[in-house]
């Protein structure tokens, strides 16, 4: 062989190098990826899974537009922690008990939705509204005015008189909750008993909101269908730019609520001091 042919070969062998170290960098980008997807799903199934809010319902503790990050360990895992529900669980493994006033993610099975409400009623008890007024075990729950302003509703309803006042649930959650008025559809109801391992869920936005006072809607929420607490907001829009319009992002962005802790502030009882209502109705006395 010649040297100008050698040469050739040489370069010809040169030449195919650099095409195999592509491939073996596909590969391995290929397999960071898939590694990613992977860490990303479990984080998603037993951590945080991203949640948006479509809806009006919880007002004004969220807001549409709102996105956070529901904690998955809060009160174990079901079936409905995992995506579509597919995993062959029967109840809940490592369960922790919810407490009143938190604001939990759970899944509608039948309707194939998940809400978000707060959670306000017990196992075995007696959750009732009177007059726009929510009663637990015969108890009139506190709550105290803020104030009253018109809210925009849209072109369909216009300007609409809203009350804001501070609610004070049994165990001390102190959180805000909007009333149009005292007689709406759902401010006058029967006495409901929570059955065992149910719980009674509502929204903040008391008379916008279907919650467990619809029975053919949420109704008592089994302990099984809960997939998280909500934990903290992660970004949130006012939604008055469309996607094309780039530009205005900036300026959609609420800024102020990005990062919001949700997990609901409790006070410390004091020795001897009962915070929750019994079924009876009474206060205990320390």
């Amino acid at each position: 062989m010649s040297e100008n042919e050698q040469h050739s070969e040489a370069g010809k062998a040169e030449e195919k190098k650099p095409v195999l170290i592509e491939k073996g960098e596909l590969g391995e980008l290929a397999k960071t990826a898939l590694l990613a997807v992977v860490i990303a799903l479990l984080i998603r199934t037993f951590l945080f899974e991203p949640f948006n809010i479509p809806s009006t319902s919880m007002k004004p503790t969220l807001l549409v537009g709102d996105y956070l990050f529901v904690y998955k360990p809060s009160y174990g895992y079901s079936r409905h922690s995992f995506p579509f529900g597919l995993a062959p669980i029967e109840g809940r493994m490592w369960g922790k008990e919810p407490q009143r006033g938190d604001i939990i993610v759970f899944a509608l099975p039948k309707a194939g939705i998940n809400l978000i409400k707060r959670l306000v009623g017990l196992p075995g008890e007696r959750i009732q509204v009177k007059k726009g007024r929510l009663y637990i075990n015969g108890e009139i729950v506190p709550r105290q005015f803020v104030r009253v302003f018109d809210e925009d509703k849209g072109p369909a309803e216009g300007m609409v008189k809203t009350y804001e006042y501070l609610e004070t649930l049994p165990g001390g959650v102190v959180h805000t909750i909007y009333e149009e008025g005292d007689d709406k559809t759902y401010d006058d109801t029967e006495e409901y008993t929570v059955p065992e391992d149910h719980y009674f869920m509502m929204g903040d936005n008391r008379d916008n909101s279907q919650d467990s006072r619809v029975q053919e809607m949420a109704g008592y929420v089994p302990f099984e269908y809960f997939v998280g607490r909500a934990d903290f907001l992660f970004f949130s829009t006012n939604q008055f730019a469309a996607l094309f319009e780039f530009w205005k992002w900036p300026w959609t962005i609420r800024y102020e609520r990005l990062f919001m802790d949700l997990d609901p502030v409790r006070p410390a009882a004091a020795p001897g001091e009962a915070h929750a209502l019994p079924a009876d109705g009474k206060k205990s006395e320390g």
